[in-house]
């Protein structure tokens, strides 16, 4: 028997992706289940209602109706505070969740008794996550974008071109975490020009680096000493530190950012889990920066949803194939077949099944083993 699978509206602040492009209706369909979509929910990413008819699916005024009639409720986002009472016990909730940096969301998901698998902590036995690495991607790739324009003095930054022009030297660009996010942002800033050092502590990471990015890439060890000499230097800061599913360690304290230029950016990709600078708080994209010391932040949690074409067709390529086990197996198989959809159970029937959310909030963990 089919499953229904609703397609929520995202509701947090200019997100425009989706999670479900019409291609995956059209695969969900041919899979035996019902898909209803939200009224207007893929039109921020170019897909219009008729199109999503067309594959196939159901459209649903209102995500009161989707919460009530769906097996699954997949968002690209956290649910939202207005939907914590729509959640209903036993519901499958898939999407990203961040709950390491949310208690409010834990205890309303607690509380639901759903099932709640958060793309985030998704991970293949190499440990990659694969849910992460394409938004991982377009953030990197964004926030070099973003930081050589807030560099531009109209929008209070130092006034610096990021690649220099001949005769003039280019901006300094520290990157640190040389994962998915902060690979793809070196590679941006150094094709920009843009002389680029890259931190991490993992040195297997940096010898592979040191044969594959060019020679505008330098890769050091990270310690607190070298961050600290390094930020005195930059005019760009770009943070990338990511525990899966735990909350981000601070990077760049309150005293470095005294040492500072006045008019670098800081760059906090992590925002999702607590962010990684001491002065980070999460900002939208309908006002994605603030100063602090005479440094200006942009700690915009949902980065990608910007570029929400790319975005979506980026992020619903990785989703899919799992929605779709998910949705032909139901959780408890998924999951008991699937030890990557497994590793995504953080919330299940108001047990905390993940470490890292325990760890954050002090509550009991619960092996996914003993819920099911």
């Amino acid at each position: 028997m089919g499953m229904i699978v609703g397609i929520l509206k995202e509701i947090k602040t200019l997100e425009n992706r989706i999670a479900m492009t019409p291609a995956g209706v059209e695969v969900m369909k041919g899979n035996g289940h019902t898909v209803l979509v939200e009224k207007n929910a893929g039109t921020g990413s170019g897909f219009d209602d008729k199109v999503y008819a067309v594959a196939g699916a159901e459209i649903v005024k209102t995500p009161a109706e989707i919460y009530k009639r769906a097996n699954m409720v997949m968002h690209v986002k956290e649910p939202m505070p207005s939907e914590y009472k729509l959640i209903r016990n036993d519901q499958i909730v898939f999407t990203y969740l961040h709950l390491a940096a949310d208690e409010k969301q834990t205890r309303a998901l607690i509380r639901s008794g759903c099932i709640a698998i958060a793309y985030e902590t998704v991970q293949k036995a190499d440990r990659s996550l694969p849910l992460l690495v394409p938004m991982s991607e377009v953030a990197g790739r964004m926030a070099v974008q973003e930081a050589a324009k807030y560099l531009e003095s109209p929008s209070g930054g130092s006034g610096i071109l990021l690649g220099g022009v001949p005769g003039v030297e280019p901006a300094t660009v520290l990157v640190i975490g040389a994962g998915t996010v902060g690979t793809n942002a070196a590679k941006m800033a150094c094709g920009l020009g843009a002389k680029v050092y890259m931190v991490d502590c993992y040195l297997p990471r940096l010898r592979y680096l040191s044969d594959v990015m060019p020679a505008n890439c330098f890769l050091l060890m990270s310690s607190p000493a070298s961050i600290r000499r390094l930020v005195q230097e930059a005019d760009v800061v770009i943070g990338s530190v990511l525990v899966p599913g735990a909350k981000a360690p601070h990077m760049v304290t309150r005293e470095m950012l005294k040492t500072m230029k006045k008019g670098s950016v800081l760059l906090d990709i992590a925002i999702d889990q607590g962010g990684c600078f001491e002065t980070s708080k999460a900002t939208t994209h309908a006002e994605p920066v603030y100063t602090v010391d005479g440094v200006i932040h942009y700690c915009v949690a949902n980065m990608p949803g910007a570029v929400a074409k790319t975005s979506t067709l980026a992020l619903t390529n990785a989703t899919l194939p799992y929605a779709v086990e998910i949705a032909d197996k139901g959780w408890m198989k998924a999951m008991r077949e699937n030890p990557e959809i497994k590793s995504g159970a953080n919330v299940v029937k108001g047990k905390v099944t993940f470490r890292g959310v325990s760890a954050a909030f002090g509550m009991e963990y619960v092996p996914i083993e003993n819920v099911w």
